[in-house]
């Protein structure tokens, strides 16, 4: 048998193993990022979804919170991973539409990233503490009006930072940054905890991130951005007090990996993400949440993403938000 037969034999031969191989992903745990802190809607969300995730994937998911600079620290992590498909990211409307509209120094771009999915849409809700006289969103603007008041944020630049603005600007609050204080806090459960022991005044965040201290009387809503009322929350929507522009205002968790994910792999997560997110546990208690259960494949979750940072981005400039250091 000639020399190059037998190249070409052996060359085939490791093609086949080579294929084989590839097909048994994951040969091992894969290791979940959730680039915010616990208590979060992010954390929230991966947390919710891990049992049902794991059992689809067949594999242990090593759930890790690599938190700070508002997701970017976690993201970065992904992004400068192997992509092979054994590191991924909890990613989210924080970390991948707001922080590229907010951030002109942000080290990645959302082309660093293969997203797999959008799966969870959750409403935002503004809230304050029971105890602070602050009955409606008329109560909190005129309380603007004549000053010191605060809100809280899980950090300079992230989803809860723009939507407390946005509200007061879509309320015809002029100068909200002037006429308020930011109080940025690390993660959405360190927010809320800031209204709850009087830290902060207010707080605008994902519904699902608010849903247990609402239900324990603890927080009390204010207003919801939907055009529908959110279960579990006693509070008017967005177009019972006449602001619809604020329906655009959502949070949003999906899962991406590093540029150059194979689309095996991919294919892969569609299958799996099918599976979990079909869960009736998982859907009963995101739904008791207020989060709404959209699966998004790869093409309609990048425009989802883009269409977010393009709207972030234009209200960043508008308010003169951008953080340029």
């Amino acid at each position: 048998m000639g020399i190059k037969r037998v190249a070409s034999i052996l060359a085939a031969v490791a093609g086949v193993s080579a294929t084989a191989a590839f097909a048994e992903y994951p040969e091992r745990p894969i290791n979940m990022v959730i680039p915010y802190g616990a208590g979060g809607a992010t954390d929230i969300s991966a947390r919710t979804i891990a049992e049902p995730l794991g059992n689809a994937v067949g594999k242990a998911l090593v759930m890790a919170n690599v938190t700070g600079a508002g997701g970017a620290t976690g993201s970065v992590a992904v992004q400068n991973a192997k992509p092979d498909g054994y590191t991924m990211l909890f990613a989210r409307v924080g970390s991948h539409s707001v922080n590229p509209a907010m951030k002109a120094t942000l080290p990645y771009t959302l082309d660093d990233f293969r997203f797999v999915t959008v799966y969870e849409i959750n409403p935002v809700a503004c809230a304050v503490n029971p105890s602070s006289g602050i009955e409606s969103m008329d109560d909190l603007l005129a309380k603007v009006e004549e000053g010191g008041v605060t809100y809280s944020s899980s950090g300079v630049g992230s989803l809860l930072h723009l939507a407390a603005v946005m509200v007061l600007s879509e309320f015809g609050v002029e100068n909200p940054l002037e006429k308020t204080t930011h109080i940025p806090q690390q993660g959405g459960g360190a927010a809320a905890t800031a209204v709850l022991n009087g830290t902060a005044t207010f707080l605008c965040t994902n519904s699902s991130a608010l849903a247990s201290f609402v239900a324990n009387n603890q927080l009390k809503p204010l207003m919801v951005t939907t055009a529908e009322p959110v279960p579990g929350f006693d509070a008017p929507t967005a177009n019972d007090v006449g602001h619809p522009d604020l329906n655009a205002l959502v949070g949003w968790t999906g899962i991406a990996g590093p540029a150059g994910l194979p689309d095996d792999v991919a294919d892969k997560w569609g299958a799996w993400m099918a599976e979990a997110t079909a869960d009736e546990g998982f859907l009963e208690k995101m739904t008791a949440r207020g989060s709404v259960i959209e699966l998004m494949d790869p093409a309609e979750a990048n425009a989802f993403i883009q269409a977010q940072y393009e709207k972030f981005r234009a209200l960043v400039d508008e308010l003169g938000m951008r953080i340029e250091g």
